[in-house]
């Protein structure tokens, strides 16, 4: 039972206050955000803070339903980190270097056949901060596998400014994250992460309205 509530609590004492108050997180395009699942959200990756983000567009109450995709060699590499990502962030780990072993992407398939939330960062890993890195393959075998799940693109702009890859402080600065329509598997890998990629970099010209929350 005690399991079960630290998430809430930590979103409740900690990312809600943090995001909301301290980085002053601003949602735009707030109705195309899924409210249960199944679904996909996905979103460029470009500092530690990006997944407390998107944790942050679900109530506390929620964050039983939401699953961050992580990396497994990064956040299993400590027994005190993989207690904090597996308990507290509720992460799916994932093992990037496959060996062709099983299937790499099998407890993400397991949670959107649970109807839970899926936090995904199709880039694979931080990038330089306000560029996109090529998109990896994944979210595409991950769709087809699931392929009636909806993918929700989501741009973050601002994390990059707060704690990019070297930087160990959070800093107060906007974050503004804007959230765009579904979209679904397409049989043409290249086709499917193109049209990913289009629709994530679409949504960046949005934050020159800094009024248009809804």
């Amino acid at each position: 039972m005690l399991k079960s509530l630290l998430k809430p609590i930590f979103a409740l004492c900690i990312v809600w206050p943090v995001m909301r108050l301290w980085m002053g997180l601003r949602i735009h395009q707030h109705h195309n955000l899924p409210k249960q699942g199944p679904a996909i959200i996905v979103a460029n990756h470009n500092s530690h803070m990006d997944v407390f983000a998107l944790m942050s567009l679900y109530s506390p109450l929620q964050q039983r339903h939401i699953h961050p995709a992580a990396a497994a060699d990064y956040f299993l590499s400590n027994k005190w980190m993989a207690w904090f990502a597996l308990n507290i962030l509720n992460i799916i780990p994932v093992t990037r270097q496959n060996s062709g072993q099983g299937n790499p992407l099998q407890g993400c398939e397991e949670a959107l056949r649970k109807n839970k939330i899926l936090i995904l960062f199709p880039e694979g890993s931080r990038g330089e901060p306000g560029k996109m890195q090529p998109l990896k393959s994944g979210l595409w075998y991950l769709s087809a596998a699931m392929p009636d799940v909806p993918i929700i693109p989501v741009w973050l702009q601002g994390t990059e400014q707060i704690m990019a890859k070297g930087n160990r402080i959070p800093l107060p600065l906007f974050i503004d994250v804007n959230i765009g329509r579904p979209m679904y598997y397409h049989p043409d890998k290249e086709q499917f992460k193109a049209k990913l990629l289009n629709n994530l970099l679409a949504l960046r010209p949005l934050y020159k309205k800094r009024d248009s929350n809804d």
